[in-house]
């Protein structure tokens, strides 16, 4: 394929013919290029455009052409970004670039073309496409981009520890792509990143997470995380999840090392859902066995303990990676319960411990059921199949709970204000003491999970626990 039509993106056709009346050569370079190679269809329309020439200047021509004010414009770097049709794109005059050891942020000189495509991170970024219409959807590929797609091969334009020493964010990048694409690293290049890991450091925390997020989110995050391990920079950006490998455990129904088991959790959640939280979650699930660890003579290595220190764990993790707190609570609840309905299985389990269970997840228990699943990574498949229709069998109770409880979506039939109200008491304490033991009683099946019972019982308790309180 030595041209490039982009009949999908009328856009580009558009933009190169104002290149044209400006008499400005122009070129879509980059990802966008690699997957109109691979035809690939792209989650997000990201387009990147260099100008042989004033790439900002270039950007405002086509702003005012399409009438839009929306346009970013970074003069120090010569860039500017404006979307159009819900397609971002940004704009950069053609450069060099050279790099101080200890920044990320290059010092950037006019160059050709070949410059430009020489500074990309891999060689199947490294190719570029016209334009303009003499010579639309014409392919530069200086570096052999598209025998590496062909080969399905992650590789450097320039040598790699020189690539890696620029922009260190690179290594974490190859990795992503490996994971997202199925592509395979050069040797060369993946010895380069274990080499060179030691200089991730001076990359922002944010940016190390969303490219660690990038391969929690691919088709197959295993791929992603082995190829950290394997390099050593797991050690340096999450010493917590590197610290599992080697970990012994029983093998009844996991995979014998933790962090391998742990991998097969995030893979199976994956099959299952596009939620990168409950992938996260998956890989969070042991993240407490190291610390918990402890051997029994009668039943080998145990981890008492693990999931409630797991838990505890979280706000540490979400602070040091930067995450948003807001998913907080989610990751410390699942991996927190995930234990708990293994102990449900049991024929004579109550009822109040399936209310219970229903009560503290609420809206998150399907998630949870999801990550039980797929905690289950014995290579035995009758021992595999076995858990699975145990599991099926707590999901039929939860339900038939559910159906006449309705704790998921859980709001007490008696809230606060109306408790103060009919008692004759100010926020406070006994507020809460009451509130707590109606909640005791709807769990335990004693009262319904309705207004009037709950009512009905409160009444029945007020006087006698509002004495108890004054008189102590």
């Amino acid at each position: 394929m030595n041209k490039l039509q982009f009949s999908n993106t009328p856009l580009l056709h558009h933009i190169g013919k104002i290149a044209d009346a400006e008499n400005v050569q122009v070129y879509v370079v980059g990802g966008f290029v690699r997957d109109a190679l691979m035809e690939r269809k792209r989650e997000h329309f990201d387009i990147d455009i260099v100008v042989v020439g004033d790439g900002v200047a270039f950007a405002k021509t086509v702003a005012k052409h399409f009438g839009r004010k929306n346009i970013v414009t970074f003069e120090k770097f010569g860039t500017a970004q404006l979307i159009l049709d819900d397609v971002k794109i940004e704009f950069v005059g053609s450069r060099k670039e050279a790099y101080d050891r200890n920044s990320r942020k290059p010092f950037v000189e006019v160059g050709t073309i070949e410059d430009d495509v020489a500074r990309r991170d891999f060689t199947m970024n490294a190719i570029a496409s016209s334009l303009n219409k003499n010579s639309f959807g014409e392919i530069l590929d200086p570096f052999n981009g598209r025998k590496a797609i062909e080969e399905q091969t992650i590789k450097t334009p320039l040598a790699p520890e020189a690539t890696f020493s620029d922009d260190p964010l690179r290594m974490m990048r190859a990795i992503r792509f490996a994971s997202q694409l199925g592509f395979f690293i050069e040797e060369k290049t993946l010895a380069a990143i274990n080499e060179m890991r030691e200089r991730i450091s001076i990359v922002s925390q944010e940016r190390i997470t969303d490219e660690f997020f990038k391969i929690l989110a691919s088709p197959k995050p295993s791929v992603g995380l082995k190829l950290l391990h394997q390099t050593r920079l797991l050690e340096i950006i999450f010493p917590e999840v590197s610290q599992m490998v080697g970990q012994e455990q029983r093998k009844d129904f996991h995979h014998k090392d933790v962090f391998f088991h742990t991998l097969k959790v995030v893979d199976n959640i994956a099959k299952s859902s596009d939620n990168v939280w409950l992938r996260f979650t998956g890989l969070m699930h042991d993240i407490a066995k190291p610390r918990t660890k402890a051997f029994d003579e009668n039943v080998g290595w145990t981890f008492h303990g693990h999931e409630e220190v797991g838990a505890r764990m979280q706000k540490k993790i979400f602070k040091k990676l930067k995450l948003p707190l807001e998913q907080l609570s989610y990751v410390e609840k699942l991996v927190r319960y995930h234990l708990r309905p293994m102990v449900l299985v049991k024929e004579e389990v109550t009822e109040s411990a399936i209310r219970r269970l229903l009560f503290d997840c609420g809206s998150d228990i399907d998630d949870l059921m999801l990550l039980c699943r797929a905690d289950i990574t014995s290579q035995n498949p009758q021992r595999v199949a076995e858990y699975l229709k145990n599991y099926d069998v707590v999901v039929q109770k939860m339900k038939e709970v559910e159906e006449r409880d309705k704790l998921r979506a859980w709001r007490p039939p008696v809230m606060g204000e109306e408790i103060m109200r009919v008692c004759g008491i100010p926020e406070g304490k006994l507020v809460g003491m009451l509130k707590k033991m109606i909640e005791e009683e709807i769990l335990e099946g004693r009262i319904p999970n309705e207004h009037d019972a709950a009512l009905n019982f409160l009444f029945s308790i007020k006087d006698e626990v509002i004495s108890q309180k004054v008189q102590v």
